[in-house]
């Protein structure tokens, strides 16, 4: 097979599994919105927060991040920060309705 042409390394690759579902599709944040987040002033106020910070960190670090993550959520200043990406990302604005009309 010429060089750069042969099929697609291991068993997997292009197996259903690796294509996103319609859900997951919605839920990606397309590259530019992420950007915003670095250019949020009210975001970097929030990440000079030392305790935050902190909880951060104990998230990058955890292995059970799904379990780490339920806990925080019932942190106040997480939530905080979490609402504050999401306005990032999702204003308000541009949200889909979800009742009908």
């Amino acid at each position: 097979e010429a060089a750069g042409q042969g099929p697609l390394p291991g068993p997997a690759a292009g197996a259903p599994e690796d294509i996103p579902s319609e859900e997951e599709e919605q839920d990606r944040v397309p590259p530019q919105r992420l950007q915003l987040l670095g250019e949020s002033e009210e975001l970097r106020e929030l990440l000079r927060n030392p305790h935050l910070r902190q909880l951060l960190l104990a998230l990058e670090r955890a292995r059970d991040k799904s379990s780490v993550l339920r806990q925080l959520m019932q942190e106040p200043l997480f939530v905080e920060f979490a609402d504050c990406c999401l306005r990032i990302v999702e204003p308000p604005e541009e949200k889909e309705n979800v009742l009908p009309e």
